[in-house]
């Protein structure tokens, strides 16, 4: 018998003074069986980083053809294409052909290091690729913040991004990856 994902209901508040976007979104969330709670949490902070009406989930694990989240442009164009992990160079080239921007949240607690030197210069001729890593600290702290139904709270001003919700608060840190 098949393994069924997991629904997740979020609330998820976002206030980016950065970007001057304010809005509520009622998101709800299939959780892989082969995906553990710290990176369906993830995938929440990056809807919370890149919030807008028009980004939304997609078949993530399910499907090799897509990105984690992604916003297309009422043209059917892709506008953002943002992926969790560690994809190789043909993912990469193949995002950073269809989308207009690409972000990726590299995470582990191996590799990240490894598969950007493995990569070597060639992350460097995608003018539209913006590569994070999220610090194990960060991850956990995340983790611990999944539940089957979640009022979150994002708070972004000057850069830095506070997530959380009505009892814990974590300051993601990210690291940018050159």
């Amino acid at each position: 018998m098949a393994l069924t994902a997991t629904i997740h209901k979020a609330e998820l508040t976002v206030s980016d003074m950065d970007r001057d976007y304010y809005a509520t979104h009622n998101l709800t969330v299939a959780l892989h069986p082969s995906e553990t709670e710290a990176r369906m949490m993830l995938r929440l902070m990056a809807f919370a980083r890149h919030a807008d009406e028009a980004l939304t989930f997609t078949r993530g694990l399910s499907s090799t053809d897509e990105p984690d989240l992604w916003r297309h442009h009422p043209d059917g164009t892709v506008e953002e294409w943002i992926e969790l992990g560690q994809p190789d160079e043909k993912r990469l080239r193949k995002a950073c052909g269809l989308a207009r921007s690409v972000t990726v949240y590299c995470y582990g607690r191996q590799g990240p290091e490894a598969w950007r030197a493995g990569l070597g210069d060639k992350l460097q001729r995608f003018s539209n690729l913006t590569v994070w890593r999220v610090p194990q600290d960060t991850e956990r702290a995340l983790a611990a913040l999944a539940q089957r139904q979640m009022r979150l709270n994002a708070l972004i001003q000057d850069g830095q991004l506070w997530f959380g919700d009505d009892s814990d608060n974590v300051a993601v840190v990210l690291d940018a990856f050159s």
